[in-house]
C-alpha cells in the first residue's frame, strides 16, 4: 500500500513537531496530526504558559534550526536558588545555590514563553519539505498490519504510514487503542500558574521555595517578569483561584516575598491537578510514543517539556542510525532500542520528583531538619553542587546526537 508519510505523529503541541522536523533531518517524512485549528495554535497572544529549557534541549532547538530565531525571547537562567521554609519566612531558613558559572558549557537552561516557542515549531514545520501538518483533525481509529498503520479521521480521511506516533498527551488516545494501560496517582494538589510583573529585576535567578503546602517557582522572564508554579492543595488551589484578580495577589505575597518589590498579574490564571503517569510501555506494534503521552511527573524540578524533548531527541537518533543502516525503523528492535534507552530514565526521574515533592510538601520537624542539613552539606560541597548543575542542564548520562552539542 502506498504511504502517505514515513511517520504518523498523532499531536500538534510542541513534541510531535519537534520530532517530525528531527526526523526530517534523517531524510523521514512525516504528518502530524493536530487536533487544535491552525489559527488556535499559531496565536500571538501571551497565556502566562512558559518552559524552563534545559542547556540539551536549547541545543536541540540549535540543531533544528529553530533556536537563533528563538534567542532573543529567551531568559537565560543565571542560577538556581532553593529555599526551604513557611509563608512569610522565605529568606530565614538555610538554602541551596546552583550557579550557571558552575559549569563551561554556558547558561544552564533559559526561559521560554510557550506562544514564541509554539509559532517558531508551526513555521518551521512549513518550511520543511518533508513534514505535512494536518491541523484541526481529530483521529478516531488506528489500526497496525504487518507493512504499516494506517490512521482514520474524523471526516473520513484515512492516513497510511510506516510508524506512528503518539503525542498526544497525559490521556493519550494513542496509547489507549495500542492497549497500553498506565500506572499513577494523584497527589491531592493543583498548580496555580500565572505570569508575574515585578519592580526589581530578577537577574536571572530562579527560585524553588519548598512550603508545607507544596512548592512555589518562581521562573525569570524577559524583562521584570516572572512565571508562576504555585502548588496548593486542590481545595485550596480551588479557593484562591476562584478569587478576584487582587485578591489572588494578596495571597500571594506573603509567599511571593517582597525581594522583588511590588508584583502585579501580567496575564491570565490558570490551574492544572498535579500527578505522576507513567505508561506501562512507551513502544507497541508500530508505535512509540513521547512526551507526556508516555510519562507525566510533577513539575516539582521544571523537567516535564525537557524530558519530553529528550524522548524526541533519543527517538530521532534511533529512527536515523537504523535508516542508515537500512533497517526497517518501525520494527520491535529498532523501537526496543528506543525504550531501553528513555524508559529506564524517565522512570528514575519520575520517581526523583515524587520523593522530592512527598519529602518537603510537609511541616514534619525532624524532616525539616533532615533536609535543610541536607542542603547545607550540599551547599558545602562544590563538587556534588556542579553535578546537580549538570544535571539540571540536562547534560548527564548518554546524550542523543541532537543533544550532544
Amino acid at each position: 500500500m502506498t504511504q502517505d508519510s514515513d511517520l504518523l505523529i498523532i499531536g500538534g503541541g510542541l513534541n510531535g513537531p519537534a520530532l517530525a522536523l528531527a526526523a526530517a533531518q534523517a531524510g523521514l517524512s512525516s504528518t502530524v496530526i493536530d487536533a487544535l485549528p491552525g489559527e488556535t495554535r499559531a496565536d500571538p497572544g501571551f497565556d502566562g504558559r512558559a518552559y524552563a529549557l534545559a542547556l540539551a534541549s536549547v541545543r536541540l532547538l540549535a540543531n533544528l534550526g529553530l533556536w537563533d530565531d528563538l534567542a532573543p525571547q529567551a531568559q537565560p537562567m543565571s542560577a538556581i536558588r532553593v529555599t526551604d521554609g513557611r509563608v512569610g519566612e522565605a529568606e530565614v531558613f538555610l538554602g541551596l545555590d546552583f550557579a550557571s558559572a558552575e559549569i563551561e558549557e554556558g547558561p544552564m537552561g533559559h526561559m521560554v514563553e510557550d506562544r514564541f516557542l509554539r509559532r517558531a515549531l508551526l513555521q518551521a514545520m512549513a518550511d520543511a519539505p518533508l513534514v505535512t501538518h494536518r491541523a484541526g483533525c481529530t483521529v478516531i481509529g488506528q489500526e497496525v498490519d504487518a507493512s504499516g498503520v494506517t490512521v482514520q479521521l474524523a471526516d473520513g480521511d484515512s492516513l497510511r504510514g510506516r510508524l506512528l506516533i503518539g503525542a498526544d498527551g497525559r490521556s493519550s488516545g494513542t496509547a489507549a487503542r495500542a492497549g497500553i494501560r498506565r500506572m499513577g496517582w494523584t497527589y491531592g494538589q493543583t498548580a496555580l500558574v500565572c505570569a508575574i510583573a515585578h519592580e526589581k529585576s530578577h537577574e536571572g535567578v530562579a527560585h524553588q521555595f519548598f512550603m508545607p503546602s507544596g512548592p512555589l517557582a518562581i521562573l525569570p522572564l524577559t524583562g521584570n517578569r516572572s512565571s508562576i508554579v504555585w502548588s496548593e492543595s486542590d481545595a485550596q488551589a480551588r479557593a484562591i483561584n476562584a478569587l478576584p484578580d487582587d485578591e489572588y495577589l494578596q495571597v500571594l505575597r506573603p509567599r511571593f516575598g517582597d525581594f522583588l518589590g511590588e508584583i502585579s498579574l501580567a496575564g491570565p490564571r490558570y490551574t492544572y491537578p498535579l500527578g505522576l503517569t507513567l505508561a506501562n510501555s512507551f513502544i507497541g506494534a508500530r508505535l512509540a510514543l513521547v512526551g507526556d503521552a508516555a510519562h507525566g511527573m510533577h513539575p516539582i524540578a521544571g523537567q516535564g517539556l525537557n524530558a519530553g524533548l529528550r524522548d524526541v531527541a533519543a527517538l530521532a537518533h534511533v529512527l536515523a542510525h537504523a535508516q542508515r543502516r537500512g533497517e526497517d525503523v518501525a520494527s520491535e528492535l529498532v523501537l526496543a532500542r528506543y525504550q531501553s534507552w528513555r524508559r529506564f530514565d524517565t522512570a528514575a526521574l519520575a520517581a526523583a520528583t515524587d520523593l522530592f515533592n512527598r519529602l518537603f510538601s510537609n511541616d514534619n520537624p525532624l524532616l525539616r531538619a533532615g533536609r535543610d542539613l541536607g542542603m547545607a552539606l550540599v551547599q558545602g560541597m562544590p563538587g556534588l553542587r556542579r553535578n546537580f548543575v549538570r544535571e539540571a542542564a540536562g547534560l548527564t548520562g548518554d546524550l542523543p546526537d541532537l543533544m550532544a552539542k
